[in-house]
């Protein structure tokens, strides 16, 4: 199964090349950068671990491409993703959110079906990493 969240998830894993591009221009847009990880990439778990801190006014990309090898050393099974944040109107909002590391296997989601009153009948999913969570061990 492959995780469909955030810009470009239906297109092939992006190149470093493509992700320095995606933050360059991020960064002429005067957007705050940040990386975040996880295990479980349910996508109503929206509080993923933050990876260092929020990089505001930066002017060179190879910042935020030094802090993601430095996350995809520490997390290589992880789901990382890069996001950027638009504050020029005095409130954060993500302009633009993608992921850019995988574990090498994506375990996927299972449909969980729960009958309620009145014949109604409620779904749910759940991500199977959080059945078997892999190591979470990491240097920061």
């Amino acid at each position: 199964m492959h995780i469909t969240q955030g810009q470009f998830s239906f297109l092939p894993p992006l190149t470093d090349d493509e992700i320095r591009a995606q933050v360059d221009y991020a960064i002429s847009k005067g957007w705050a950068l940040s990386i975040e990880w996880t295990h479980d990439p349910h996508p109503r778990n929206v509080y993923w671990e933050m990876w260092g801190h929020p990089m505001f006014e930066i002017k060179d990309g190879a910042a935020i491409i030094f802090d993601l090898a430095a996350c995809r050393k520490a997390c290589p099974n992880a789901y990382i993703k890069i996001n950027a944040f638009d504050n020029t109107r005095g409130v954060e909002s993500m302009v633009m959110s993608y992921i850019v590391n995988r574990p090498d296997i994506e375990p996927g989601f299972h449909l969980i079906r729960q009958e309620a009153a009145g014949r109604m009948v409620r779904y749910t999913t759940k991500p199977y990493s959080t059945d078997f969570p892999v190591d979470t061990k990491q240097e920061s």
